[in-house]
C-alpha cells in the first residue's frame, strides 16, 4: 500500500499506552479494515507529516491523513469516529463543540497520557492478522 495514495492512515504516538488502546480499538471496529497505521517515530509517519506540512519533532499528538487532507488532535479524532460507522459515528456531533475547546481537553489529556497510560520503549506490535496494516519503511 503506498502511504501517499489517499486512504486513510492514523499516525500515532508508537511508545504512548494510550495511544496502542486507541489503535487497538479501531482495528477492532473498524470492519471494513479501511484504517492503516503509522507511528510517528516511523519513516512513514514522518514523510507523511512532512507531505503534510506538520511538525515531525512534535509528538504529542495525533493524526489523521486521508486523500491529500489531514486532520490533529481531536478533529482527527472524531474524524476517525465518523468513519467507523454506527455506533461510534454518532459521536460526531462532538464537532459541534468549538476547537478550541476540544483540543484544550485533547491537551490536557496529551500532556498527562504517558503517566495515565504508561509509555513503551518502542511500538507494540501488532497481531499477525493485522500487521499488514502497519506501514513501515
Amino acid at each position: 500500500m503506498n502511504p501517499m495514495s489517499g486512504e486513510p492512515v492514523i499516525l500515532f504516538d508508537g511508545t504512548c499506552g494510550l495511544c496502542d488502546r486507541w489503535v487497538s480499538f479501531v482495528i477492532a471496529s473498524d470492519r471494513r479494515r479501511r484504517f492503516r497505521f503509522a507511528p510517528l517515530q516511523s519513516d512513514v509517519g514522518r514523510s507523511l507529516l512532512r507531505a503534510h506540512d506538520l511538525p515531525i519533532d512534535t509528538l504529542d499528538s495525533f493524526a489523521l491523513v486521508s486523500s491529500g487532507q489531514a486532520f490533529q488532535r481531536s478533529t482527527a479524532a472524531l474524524q476517525v469516529l465518523r468513519r467507523l460507522g454506527l455506533p461510534w459515528s454518532l459521536l460526531w456531533v462532538g464537532v459541534i463543540v468549538p476547537r478550541f475547546v476540544r483540543d484544550r481537553l485533547y491537551d490536557y489529556v496529551a500532556a498527562h497520557r504517558y503517566r495515565w497510560f504508561g509509555q513503551a520503549e518502542a511500538c507494540t506490535l501488532s497481531a499477525p492478522e493485522e500487521r499488514d496494516r502497519f506501514l513501515h519503511l
